[in-house]
């Protein structure tokens, strides 16, 4: 392969690996030959228990080199780097440790899920009451309410998620039954694209809000409304997708996108 000046700095308990120049499809399989002996022999010696490079996002095939070596992507910097003429662009930081697995199935799936794409998942819960209007929480943090429930952690089960938002946000613990909606949200206000589950929390009373202990740090009130009250309160996303999991009937489920049918 073409010389791309391949290095390797140590500073104390940690190696910065890097290359000059951007690789390409010829020099694609050397590098990764490259890239591999050198973290071998940078990990394999007494002392050293982290190697790391950074490249530049344009560095397409200098990516691909490092995750078949083993190493595992960290993030995104950006504008990071200079580009050579005035401006600058994205860097993407890998780094792979001393122990950590790099062949057979394992080492391949950590590899591989540290760079591919992860959604957001939200967890809401729909409550009604006897009269079919819905239950939405004023929160402290945006203008437009919310069915009760929130983002689902990672390692979390969706319906589990959204059990603990109702412990967390209302102080009680509440059955949650089916999935009623599953929603693809496209990209909004800086959010990346997410999906939303919307699961049935049955029937709900005047009374039960009454009891209902809200975490003071998020939620102002809890109300009981009509779909039309409700249309001056949430997103019109959220409209579409609230009116459509509260038409549904018993046993059904929708998936939107965007709050609408496939089309």
């Amino acid at each position: 392969m073409p010389d791309l000046g391949l290095t390797v700095a140590v500073d104390g308990d940690t190696a910065v690996l890097a290359w000059s120049g951007v690789a390409g499809e010829a020099e694609a399989a050397g590098l990764v030959e490259s890239v591999s002996a050198a973290a071998a022999a940078a990990l394999g010696g007494p002392g050293v228990r982290r190697l790391q490079a950074a490249v530049a996002a344009e560095d397409g095939w200098g990516r691909r080199a490092l995750l078949l070596a083993g190493f595992r992507l960290e993030g995104v910097r950006r504008q990071a780097r200079p580009d050579g003429e005035g401006g600058h662009q994205d860097e993407w930081l890998f780094a792979r440790l001393a122990g950590d697995v790099v062949s057979g199935p394992d080492g391949f799936s950590a590899v591989m899920s540290s760079a591919l794409p992860r959604k957001r998942l939200i967890a809401h819960v729909l409550l009604r009451d006897v009269e079919g209007r819905v239950m939405l929480c004023e929160t402290r943090f945006k203008a437009d309410w919310e069915l009760p429930g929130g983002i689902v952690e990672a390692g979390e089960p969706p319906r589990l998620g959204a059990l603990r938002e109702l412990r967390e946000e209302l102080g009680v613990e509440w059955p949650v039954g089916r999935l009623l909606v599953a929603d693809w949200m496209p990209p909004y206000l800086g959010w990346e694209d997410a999906l939303e589950l919307v699961y049935d929390g049955g029937l709900v009373s005047e009374d039960d809000l009454d009891r209902f202990v809200l975490q003071p740090s998020e939620i102002i009130q809890a109300r009981l409304c009509t779909l039309e009250e409700a249309a001056a309160l949430v997103t019109p996303l959220s409209h579409r997708r609230l009116t459509l999991a509260a038409g549904l009937g018993p046993g059904e489920t929708a998936y939107l996108e965007d709050g609408l049918p496939p089309r």
